[in-house]
């Protein structure tokens, strides 16, 4: 993936970093490294934004961070995530392309800066912004992704969400029925799937890497469990007809989400059952356990050792 060899060497330095200094290293040593956020951002901003249409009047937005889902309706936008800043310029215009309307409602499905970070400029273009409760409280304050080597500042006060829900919330919004629940700790303590009822989309946000390993937010209450949990309930509500819209990756389906959650299984025993053996992390990432699913999962963001370490914080 383009984006991943821009910023594999600083993440592959983060991670042998922390194999050397524990798992809950000091984020002073975290410094040290560029973190790839910095390159990520970059990337997003040379970025073109492709437009991916769905079912009706549904459509992703790819290029800017994590995916972004648009309705697009006669009473204006409904997106789901704003993407990274620096990227405003293109998303724009493909906004724009979709429809002269202006975007109304904007849901973040979790609080981190790739998918939220474009909250502000589309707050002032006339949306307003819809989270989980957690999400509000994540954004206002400086937050730091150990994992990462980043702390991200708190978003000025146009980009934090007005509206916030502890566990379901339904918006009637161009004839579509929109259903935002939260499952508790997951990918993060803030997670929404958002289910476009009529045309029967489901949007996971970053509890779906279509393709590719996921990041896990310990630090943000999430949890590899919490993962599997959430992946288990979106598969018990949804059928082999339901279009689901990834956090990254390409647009998927069931029987990807299943795939998906059959190596998060996986990983989990295999890992597990290392580490109940007595083995250190470094001795665990030696012997591979990704190793059956890294041709299809292993080249993006979040490369095996990496995984393996998320997975190692959990069990």
């Amino acid at each position: 993936m383009k984006i991943a060899a821009h910023f594999a060497p600083a993440m592959h330095a983060l991670v042998a970093l922390t194999l050397c200094v524990g798992v809950l290293a000091p984020s002073r040593s975290h410094a040290e490294v560029t973190s790839p956020v910095l390159a990520i951002n970059d990337e997003a901003g040379k970025a073109d934004i492709t437009v991916v249409p769905l079912r009706g009047s549904l459509s992703v937005l790819m290029g800017s961070g994590g995916n972004i889902g648009v309705l697009s309706t006669p009473d204006g936008k409904f997106l789901v995530d704003s993407g990274i800043a620096v990227s405003k310029p293109k998303l724009k215009a493909a906004l724009d392309g979709l429809s002269a309307l202006p975007p109304k409602y904007l849901v973040n499905t979790h609080w981190h800066w790739d998918h939220s970070d474009g909250n502000e400029w589309l707050h002032a273009e006339g949306a307003t912004i819809v989270a989980h409760d957690n999400v509000l409280k994540r954004l206002m304050d400086r937050t730091r992704v150990i994992e990462w080597g980043y702390t991200f500042p708190p978003l000025p006060p146009g980009g934090l969400p007005t509206v916030t829900y502890p566990k379901q919330k339904t918006i009637d919004f161009g004839g579509e029925t929109v259903v935002l629940t939260n499952h508790g700790g997951g990918h993060s303590d803030g997670d929404t799937a958002v289910y476009f009822k009529k045309a029967d989309v489901l949007q996971l946000g970053d509890i779906f890497w279509n393709g590719h390993y996921p990041f896990i937010d310990y630090g943000a209450g999430g949890s590899i469990d919490g993962m599997i949990r959430w992946v288990d309930i979106s598969l018990k509500r949804s059928t082999e007809k339901t279009i689901i819209i990834p956090g990254h990756g390409p647009v998927g389906n069931r029987a990807q989400l299943a795939e998906y959650r059959d190596m998060l299984v996986a990983v989990r025993k295999k890992v597990s059952a290392l580490k109940k053996q007595g083995k250190s992390l470094s001795e665990i990432v030696a012997e591979k356990p990704t190793a059956q699913f890294d041709a299809k999962y292993g080249d993006f963001v979040i490369d095996p050792a990496f995984f393996t370490l998320l997975v190692y914080m959990g069990v």
